[in-house]
C-alpha cells in the first residue's frame, strides 16, 4: 500500500461527529488523505464507506502515549502530514448550571489537554519538517465567560492563549498555526443547549468555512459566521459592567 506522494493529506481528531466530521467529508472530496480519529470505531468506518479518502484512525486523545503512537502510525501510512486539525470536545450545558470540579476537570481533560496531548504528538515532526500547519478548534465562547458554562469557556478561553502563544513558538520553525472559533453550529454538542442559539449554522457551512481558511488564507483566527463572531467580538472589549448588564437582560429573556 503506497500513498500518493502528490496528494495532501491532513490529520483530523474529533472527526466522528459535529464539524471534524464535516470537515473530513469536505477535505476528502477535495482529494485530500484524511487521517480520521475519534473514540467512536463504527462512526470512522462509516466516514471511510461514504469516502474512501478517509482513513479511521481510532483514538481518546485523553490518553497521552495512546496520541502520540496514533500519530506515528498515521507517519507510517501517510509518510507526511501537511495540516492537524484538532476539534475534540464536550461541553454539558446541563450539569455545568450545578458546579461541579469533576465536571470541570472532565471538560478541561478532553478540551484543553486532549488538545494538548495531540500538540505535544505532532511537535517534533512539524519542528524536524520545517513546515506544516497546526489548527486549534477553540469556540468564541473563549472570548468571555458565559452563564451555564463555566468548564467549558474556560477551557476554550485555556486552547485560545495555548494558539496565540505557540503561534510564536512554530513561527520559528516555519510552521503556521491557526485558530478556530465558531459560533454556534448544530452538532450533537449544540443539541444539548437549551435555549435559542442566535445565527445558528450546520457543521458544513463550518467546514466550508474551514476548509477556506486552511488552505486559501493566511489569517491567525478562522471565525464565523462573520456576522455572530463581530457581535461576540464586540463583547470581548466592553467594560465589564456593561458586558455584565447585557448577558443579564439577555438571561431574563431566555428564561435562563
Amino acid at each position: 500500500f503506497k500513498m500518493n506522494e502528490n496528494v495532501k493529506k491532513i490529520w483530523i481528531t474529533g472527526a466522528s461527529s459535529g464539524i471534524g466530521r464535516a470537515l473530513a467529508i469536505k477535505f476528502a472530496n477535495e482529494g485530500w488523505q484524511v487521517a480520521a480519529s475519534a473514540r467512536r470505531e463504527n462512526l470512522l468506518k462509516d466516514l471511510n464507506k461514504q469516502n474512501a479518502n478517509i482513513y479511521p484512525f481510532v483514538l481518546d486523545v485523553k490518553n497521552e502515549i495512546e496520541t502520540k503512537n496514533t500519530f506515528q502510525n498515521i507517519i507510517k501510512k501517510f509518510e507526511t502530514v501537511d495540516i492537524s486539525v484538532f476539534c475534540t470536545g464536550i461541553h454539558d450545558p446541563d450539569s455545568e448550571k450545578k458546579l461541579s470540579s469533576e465536571k470541570i476537570r472532565e471538560i478541561m481533560e478532553t478540551n484543553f489537554f486532549g488538545t494538548l496531548n495531540c500538540i505535544m504528538a505532532v511537535n517534533n515532526y512539524f519542528r524536524e519538517k520545517n513546515s506544516g500547519h497546526i489548527s486549534i478548534v477553540s469556540s468564541v465562547a473563549g472570548y468571555r465567560g458565559l452563564p451555564a458554562a463555566s468548564g467549558y469557556c474556560a477551557s476554550k478561553s485555556a486552547l485560545t492563549s495555548l494558539a496565540e502563544s505557540l503561534y510564536f513558538d512554530f513561527k520559528r520553525h516555519n510552521v503556521r498555526v491557526s485558530l478556530v472559533s465558531p459560533g454556534f453550529i448544530k452538532t450533537p454538542m449544540t443539541d444539548k443547549n437549551k435555549f435559542p442559539m442566535p445565527m445558528i449554522k450546520s457543521p458544513e457551512f463550518a467546514a466550508e468555512k474551514m476548509f477556506i481558511g486552511l488552505t486559501k488564507k493566511n489569517a491567525f483566527e478562522i471565525h464565523f459566521p462573520i456576522a455572530f463572531t463581530m457581535i461576540m467580538k464586540l463583547l470581548k472589549i466592553m467594560p465589564n459592567w456593561l458586558y455584565f448588564l447585557l448577558i443579564k437582560k439577555g438571561m431574563k429573556t431566555i428564561k435562563y
